[in-house]
């Protein structure tokens, strides 16, 4: 099958399956109308096993193997909200490549996007997808997310793709002044998305309300 044809979809994975989920999507509350057609138009499908395809535009976090999950569209989309909400983004650092859905999704509204994965295979997948898909200003590393990635920073933005419980003070040290930082804090049964924003005096937090995610975890696996 061609690229095209294959990012394009058929059945459950057509263009009016993902706007049945564009709709569900306005219902929960996303109103950027990019990131809408972002999610609309990115073919979620390719970055899961073939066996699960048709259930790629289901508004729910699916197995990627490893112990980690696609993330449920709605929460891409609530993350990817609140990171480009302010001044323009230049450089970003996502933590947690995954499966690169999220880093595709971002991709668009940065200028560099610098993305951590610790699971070597992940991050090859992840790479491999953005290739096919012609993205071309994502910067991949494999290593610890909790410690940044110094050479990128200081960051106007900041996603963590996985609940620490605490934030990572590395983290907070390459956020710019003005910066934003996304990511879910807390342990199981008990984790809240946050918006942190930097400021000269400090730090403001806001907090947008309970998530799951799988845990942030140190070191390279």
């Amino acid at each position: 099958m061609l690229a095209n044809q294959r990012h394009a979809g058929v059945g459950m994975t057509s263009l009016r399956t993902r706007d049945r989920l564009i709709q569900r999507l306005r219902e929960q509350g996303i109103k950027n109308p990019a990131v809408l057609e972002r999610i609309r138009n990115l073919p979620r499908h390719i970055f899961m096993d073939e066996a699960l395809a048709s259930r790629a535009y289901e508004d729910t976090a699916l197995p990627i193997g490893f112990g980690q999950t696609i993330s449920q569209p709605y929460i891409v989309a609530r993350m990817t909200e609140a990171l480009i909400d302010g001044p323009p983004l230049r450089h970003v650092l996502e933590v947690g490549t995954g499966c690169g859905y999220q880093t595709a999704v971002l991709a668009p509204f940065v200028d560099l996007l610098a993305t951590i994965e610790r699971i070597a295979p992940l991050m090859q997948r992840a790479r491999s997808r953005l290739r096919e898909l012609q993205i071309s200003n994502v910067r991949f590393r494999y290593g610890d997310g909790t410690e940044g990635w110094p050479s990128y920073a200081p960051y106007d933005g900041i996603l963590v793709a996985a609940a620490p419980q605490l934030v990572p003070s590395a983290l907070l040290d390459q956020l710019a002044v003005g910066g934003r930082l996304i990511l879910p804090v807390g342990s199981d049964g008990s984790q809240q998305l946050v918006r942190f924003v930097r400021h000269e005096a400090g730090v403001e937090r806001q907090n947008l309300g309970p998530v799951a995610f799988v845990p942030l975890l140190g070191g390279i696996s």
